[in-house]
């Protein structure tokens, strides 16, 4: 009953196709529609088979300077396997949201943040278990880092030096330490600092009161008063008492000068109507991600602007109405979901009737010959050849399928078990120059989840459609060699209008014969 209940902040697997992987997505609301269906609105992961080649370059980029940079990483050998395995845990996050039917989900999973200081084959020991380190954006197509940065440095702390002996004189830099800017051993009282900072007040009210952009912010007395009391003005009074060493007639004299009241206003004063509703509109997309927020919604803002913004917003009315009201719209929601376990029959599965093979990813009239191919035919995966139950796989040209193990991983990680023979010849380095180049279209075939055919030659080959061949000449190929010089294979390829020179090669070749 547990397996099957799903609650917001779950992770889940979805299924909107039969033959591809599973979507991984993460639960942020279950609402019913109209017409008595559930449905979840969920965040987007994206896999590394679902991203370009140039942002998993990025992303390996990336995986290897953190590596070396880390002093914490452990250091683990792995295998040419658990290479393999580990990237099909590899998850990218996005801001991406969007509404499934309940009923594709498919099962629960758990994906975490990359933990540097755990070993990796942690992930590979946990079933269903995958981490992000990277946040993909699909509609600008980039990769950033999902991850506070540590600031150690002396740009961030503060160098303590060791308690001075008794009698020992203190050998810093004066200009250097902190500014002294309030002292509580004045010659004033509780009671004439407060009675200061009640006139700071009134000063600030009055002074709100003749500023017309303040006047249209704060159009009531209370308000402005309310305006006038928050830190700013009290800041500046204090900071005035402090520079005329507290000196009331001469700092009230600084209060108010000879062109009128000082009006202090910090950022709820400083923003307009317009930039608050796209400060709210931000924090509800990014939450609490200022950077972004910045970048995308308030760019003529500084960081520092917003994060002052944000706290003071905080403890505003508006702040504590929005808060209730997501609170009411949270308890009207559903909390949880039942969603029975699924049991329909997939419809990649291969079943026999009568010792005849059925039609191989529902290619109905199929030729016998091509469904009997598949007769004797090993997993694509792990190459074994018996299972309970077989799932075609890839293209219906293909004619290739997969035992029920290997379609299980295949489902829940996007990616065969075992490396294929072209994934090993890709690790070696001493290879043919000619033969390198056919290894590389096929490691990219296998990359992208094209099938490969596993013929049991040591050859394989990617047949994407109807196989042919040009049938040379034994003369034709023996030209080929003999008139190197006179052919000029690649400057004719490139010109294929020019005509060649036909009397030249005949001449050239009763030379030889």
């Amino acid at each position: 009953m547990a397996a099957n209940m799903y609650r917001v902040g779950d992770y889940v697997y979805f299924e909107n196709s039969s033959s591809n992987p599973y979507l991984i997505r993460r639960i942020e609301e279950l609402n019913k529609t109209a017409n008595g269906n559930v449905e979840a609105k969920v965040v987007c992961f994206y896999r590394r088979r679902d991203i370009s080649n140039s942002l998993i370059m990025l992303a390996d980029k990336h995986a290897k300077e953190v590596e070396e940079e880390s002093e914490t990483t452990v250091e683990v050998d792995l295998t040419d396997k658990q290479k393999h395995q580990l990237k099909h845990r590899e998850l990218f996050l996005s801001r991406q949201y969007e509404s499934l039917p309940a009923t594709h989900i498919r099962g629960k999973c758990s994906v975490a943040l990359l933990n540097e200081t755990e070993s990796v084959l942690s992930y590979l020991e946990k079933e269903d278990t995958f981490f992000y380190s990277l946040v993909y954006d699909p509609s600008l197509k980039t990769l950033l880092a999902d991850k506070g940065e540590i600031r150690v440095g002396p740009r961030y702390q503060a160098d303590v030096p060791d308690m001075l002996a008794e009698g020992e004189l203190d050998d810093r830099e004066q200009a250097k330490l902190e500014v002294k800017v309030w002292d509580p051993d004045s010659p004033l009282t509780d009671r004439q600092i407060d009675q200061f900072l009640v006139v700071a007040r009134a000063v600030g009210t009055f002074a709100r009161a003749l500023d017309c952009s303040s006047s249209v912010r704060q159009p009531s007395l209370h308000m402005s008063a309310a305006a006038a009391s928050r830190d700013i003005t009290l800041f500046h009074a204090m900071d005035t008492l402090h520079k005329h060493n507290y000196d009331l007639s001469s700092a009230i004299s600084v209060l108010v000068p000879l062109g009128g009241p000082v009006l202090c206003r910090d950022e709820m004063e400083e923003w307009s109507a317009s930039e608050a509703s796209l400060f709210e509109e931000a924090l509800e997309k990014y939450g609490k991600d200022f950077n972004d927020i910045r970048q995308d919604f308030l760019p003529w803002k500084s960081l520092t602007s917003i994060i002052e913004y944000y706290y003071m917003w905080k403890t505003t009315d508006r702040y504590v109405q929005q808060k209730r009201l997501k609170a009411a719209e949270a308890e009207s929601k559903l909390k949880q979901v039942y969603i029975p376990t699924y049991n329909k029959p997939n419809p990649n599965q291969i079943s026999s009737n009568n010792g005849k093979p059925a039609a191989v990813n529902g290619a109905v009239g199929a030729s016998y010959q091509a469904q009997a191919s598949l007769i004797g035919r090993a997993c694509e995966s792990c190459y074994t050849p018996q299972s309970h139950q077989w799932y075609s796989w890839g293209p219906p040209n293909m004619q290739c399928r997969l035992c029920a193990s290997c379609w299980i991983y295949w489902k829940k990680y996007g990616g065969l078990k075992m490396p294929t023979q072209t994934d090993d010849d890709k690790l070696s380095s001493s290879q043919p120059t000619e033969e390198s180049h056919v290894r590389t279209h096929l490691s990219r075939q296998a990359t992208q989840g094209t099938p490969v055919r596993n013929t049991g030659s040591p050859k394989s080959a990617v047949k994407t459609r109807q196989a042919f061949f040009l049938h040379t000449t034994c003369w034709t190929k023996l030209a080929r060699q003999v008139c190197k010089n006179t052919l000029r294979l690649r400057q004719a390829a490139r010109r294929p209008f020019v005509p060649i020179n036909c009397a030249a090669i005949k001449a050239e070749c009763k030379m030889f014969f």
